[in-house]
């Protein structure tokens, strides 16, 4: 028996004197980070919040098999949010879509919640009608052509159901009750109403696809509204990716386990606190970034030395060689050297020191 057949359904039962001291510590969490982003300026705040975003759409994107390039979805978020990053390529139908979805989640988190509203974030998903070879439903609720909508894996003929939704006839009835209980339910803890929510929504699974992307979308929208700020400083869905695996089983798990939902709450929980405290990394990648640009104000720089200055400073995947510099900036080698030596002599860059084929150069540490 799934959640949904329960006769009880969907009132789901928790303990509180188990979730307290974990909603606790969420909040304090929450609390100290917003306290501390509030007191680094208006342009790291930017910086961090572009930074999280980005990481946040990317994972969320990856937990179900999708990759993104993250220089569109960068250059998307940041063209959102007002922000100039040079360099970055224009993004794709798909990515803007995803961005869009993502920016109303979080950037209108006050807004209620509706069809309306939900069948765009899904039509921004899929702009070409189709979820990869496949033409589905979009910007409407399921219809279930051929037969009831199932969570599957494995190879054709040996396939493993992990879920079986509610026929597509009660969506409608179901999406209104969720939909009022998200609007109006005020008093309840908003970090464990956004914890409800992400199970909940996956378990009506309304959409033919992309209903996991647009539970955490939800959860999210949840978790600015216990912050109350639209800037969003740490990433959920990078903590899930993590945990991957986890994640799947524990929602599998909770579908079979009736309506006690204790086990599912504490895990939502511990991987939100190692999400906030995750966010210590970007926090300390922006701030050493901020004191690079202070300390070398005054250096002149050309603009493929900026550009690569700061994807170094980012999620640069490898070693820099004069070869990579060459093809990240679209120049000859030799104006690639030229570049590197001229950062070597100026104390941006040095030499790794391994030498011949494998040479190779790092950022200066900062005094």
């Amino acid at each position: 028996m799934y959640l949904h057949q329960n006769k009880d359904w969907p009132n789901f039962r928790w303990d509180n004197d188990i979730l307290l001291p974990h909603v606790s510590r969420v909040r304090d969490l929450q609390g100290r980070l917003i306290g501390r982003m509030e007191g680094i300026g208006f342009d790291l705040r930017e910086e961090a919040v572009l930074e999280t975003l980005t990481e946040d759409i990317l994972k969320s994107s990856e937990i179900e098999g999708e990759f993104l390039n993250p220089e569109e979805v960068r250059s998307s978020v940041a063209k959102r949010l007002g922000m100039e990053v040079s360099g970055l390529p224009n993004a794709s139908r798909h990515v803007e879509g995803l961005v869009e979805m993502m920016l109303d989640a979080t950037q209108k988190f006050k807004d209620p919640l509706s069809k309306e509203r939900l069948c765009a974030w899904h039509a921004s998903l899929f702009p070409t009608g189709r979820s990869g070879m496949h033409k589905i439903t979009v910007g409407d609720w399921r219809k279930d052509g051929q037969g009831p909508m199932q969570v599957v894996s494995g190879p054709m003929g040996m396939e493993k159901v992990h879920y079986i939704a509610p026929d597509a006839i009660r969506l409608e009835e179901e999406m209104n009750h969720f939909m009022d209980w998200f609007n109006t339910n005020q008093s309840m803890e908003p970090v464990l109403k956004s914890a409800i929510a992400h199970l909940w929504f996956v378990s009506i699974h309304p959409f033919d696809d992309g209903n996991g992307r647009i539970a955490r979308a939800l959860a999210d929208t949840l978790l600015a509204r216990a912050d109350r700020t639209k800037q969003r400083f740490y990433s959920i869905s990078s903590q899930i990716m993590k945990s991957k695996k986890g994640y799947y089983h524990i929602l599998e798990s909770t579908q079979k386990s009736g309506l006690d939902i204790n086990l599912w709450l504490v895990w939502y929980f511990e991987i939100l606190t190692d999400a906030l405290f995750a966010t210590e990394k970007t926090l300390s990648k922006i701030l050493l970034k901020a004191k690079f640009w202070e300390t070398y104000k005054n250096t002149q720089l050309n603009e493929r030395q900026i550009e690569m200055i700061n994807k170094l400073h980012g999620d640069f995947v490898g070693k820099l060689h004069t070869s990579k510099w060459a093809k990240m900036t679209k120049v000859h080698r030799d104006t690639a050297r030229r570049d590197i030596q001229d950062l070597i002599a100026k104390g941006v860059l040095l030499d790794s020191g391994e030498g011949g084929r494998s040479t190779n150069y790092i950022l200066a540490p900062l005094c």
